[in-house]
């Protein structure tokens, strides 16, 4: 066993990064669907990976684990502290890992800038981490009082402006469609009528009293608090873009990996996938194809994967996570579909 590969088995699970013996204590993020995003990737020692979404390192561990002493990893964060904790703790694994801080919906252009080169497999796990919901400071959590942030990064508006200063109307449309909460108008009556707000436990407890405890086993927040971050973040936008320079970046019969957490994130992926894959993308109604389409990928998942019951009881937040894989298509293959 080589030096790199024993080092890093010394911070590792022996089961994929479920709870043990072994589990690194620099990470309290439990990294979700690993053995199965390992396996779709093909992970295999000699390639090169991108972890476009660094957040707690759980899944970069894994990966450069099954890739070593041959293989190298890219991973991207646009959270600075997320990057200099993952910087710290894989000290040792320069040689083999890159780490940017930045977004993923530019890992193309980061890639070229490295000569990075084409990558064999390619993760984007679109939940924030452990670390950001019970450390960040930002208001990520209704569970804390912290101020209303919700910033990934340092740049762009803050939850607390959003919440403060735009129309009720357009607040109420923003956690409807983001958050997909029914309630939406009736809640964004109630941030105005209540401002100013600039704390998570202000916002979380306004909501909780306007609308009382659910059936649900969802604190009645979340849908709002999940609409704001989104916003504050554009993480729809940069998922569409991440997307294609994700597929861009691969290598022929390289597999890309999408693990999602909620419908909106997963209807992109679908769709995006849906299209990529197919030989025709016309408009419904047309008798003849028109758009000349051709395949760039091919899926591999035909039924999304989901956490098993095991997973999900040593980690309950896995249990809304769906994983897509598809893989690229040589340029042969597409031009003779």
């Amino acid at each position: 066993m080589t030096t790199l590969t024993s080092t890093l088995l010394v911070h590792s699970t022996a089961t994929y990064g479920f709870t043990g013996p072994n589990v690194s204590s620099s990470s309290e993020h439990i990294p979700v669907l690993i053995k199965q995003v390992v396996e779709g990737l093909s992970v295999k020692d000699g390639g090169a990976y991108v972890d476009g979404t660094l957040g707690g390192g759980g899944h970069t561990e894994q990966i450069l684990r099954h890739c070593l002493p041959g293989g190298k990893v890219l991973a991207f964060d646009v959270d600075l502290t997320a990057v200099k904790a993952a910087r710290d703790r894989f000290k040792q694994f320069t040689t083999n890992l890159s780490i940017i801080h930045g977004s993923y919906s530019k890992m193309g252009d980061h890639a070229h800038s490295i000569n990075f080169g084409r990558a064999d497999g390619i993760l984007l796990d679109l939940g924030f981490s452990s670390i950001q919901l019970n450390s960040s400071g930002k208001g990520f959590s209704f569970q804390k009082n912290e101020p209303l942030d919700m910033r990934f990064d340092t740049t762009g508006p803050k939850a607390s402006e959003l919440v403060n200063n735009m129309a009720e109307k357009e607040l109420a449309n923003l956690i409807y469609n983001y958050g997909e909460e029914r309630k939406s108008r009736m809640i964004a009556r109630a941030i105005v009528n209540n401002r100013p707000i600039d704390s998570s436990s202000q916002l979380a407890d306004l909501i909780l009293r306007i609308l009382g405890r659910r059936k649900e086993t969802i604190h009645p927040a979340t849908r709002t608090f999940q609409a704001l971050r989104i916003a504050v973040n554009q993480e729809l936008d940069n998922l569409r873009q991440g997307l294609d320079q994700a597929i861009s970046l691969l290598a022929p019969f390289g597999r890309l990996a999408v693990i999602s957490y909620h419908s909106l994130e997963d209807r992109i992926v679908k769709t995006v996938f849906r299209e990529g894959s197919s030989s025709c993308i016309c408009p419904p109604g047309l008798d003849v194809c028109a758009c000349t389409h051709k395949p760039s990928i091919q899926v591999i998942t035909r039924k999304v994967i989901k956490p098993t019951l095991e997973e999900i009881l040593s980690n309950p937040r896995s249990r809304s996570a769906k994983l897509r894989i598809v893989q690229k298509l040589p340029k042969e293959i597409t031009h003779k579909s």
